[in-house]
């Protein structure tokens, strides 16, 4: 099992997304990270995706 806080990326957020593996919680973080933070698919870097995955811990 997956967690990730995304305010470890953005500051003061405080959703949590937990899944069984990283695309589960690429599937819950990345439509929230368009309607909540204005962040679309094109903005996605493959630096932000590390810091992602960076953040992601296993529970």
């Amino acid at each position: 099992m997956k967690r990730f806080a995304c305010g470890d990326i953005i500051p003061g957020c405080d959703a949590v997304f937990s899944a069984a593996d990283e695309d589960g919680i690429f599937a819950q973080a990345a439509p929230h990270a368009a309607s909540e933070h204005g962040i679309t698919a094109d903005q996605i870097t493959p630096e932000l995706m590390d810091r992602f995955r960076a953040a992601m811990v296993t529970v």
